[in-house]
């Protein structure tokens, strides 16, 4: 029989950015682990989101948009595109690149990876009221605005 692990000292559990990087990895490791079951990844999500919620668009703009590297998002674009959640068509203003958009297959599977996403938030924030998960993410969001793009990609700075 093991012991339960002793509490970090008080003042480590004082230091915020100790605790959002603590909480990001159970984040992390909860959302994709739901992910996964499906046979999916969070760039999956974010792709399959941007289209559903900006409309079709190129390799780099979705680049852009989820900061997925561009090299990287060639290949979840063939992911995507083998379970026909996503078609690859000619810019018509630009043949030389491709206009990427949401299949019916696609938005069904936002919608199920949406409820995933869902059920490990819930998970994540199981001990705040309905108010604090509210402040909570009101104030994440407050330091990721202060700080520049989450994913600035490849040819940004933040």
């Amino acid at each position: 029989m093991s012991t339960p692990p002793e509490p970090a000292p008080a003042r480590l559990r004082a230091i915020p950015s100790r605790l959002l990087a603590g909480s990001a990895l159970v984040a992390d490791r909860l959302v994709g682990e739901r992910l996964a079951a499906e046979g999916a990844h969070k760039w999956h999500f974010a792709v399959l989101l941007t289209l559903a919620e900006a409309g079709p668009a190129s390799q780099a703009e979705l680049s852009r948009r989820t900061g997925i590297h561009r090299s990287d998002m060639v290949a979840v674009l063939n992911e995507l595109a083998d379970t026909d959640c996503v078609r690859r068509d000619p810019d018509p203003a630009d043949r030389r690149r491709n206009v990427i958009t949401l299949t019916a297959a696609g938005r069904r599977r936002l919608a199920r990876l949406d409820a995933l996403i869902r059920e490990a938030q819930d998970e994540l924030l199981a001990p705040l009221t309905p108010d604090e998960r509210d402040e909570l993410t009101r104030l994440l969001a407050t330091l990721a605005d202060h700080h520049g793009p989450a994913h600035p990609g490849p040819d940004r700075t933040p």
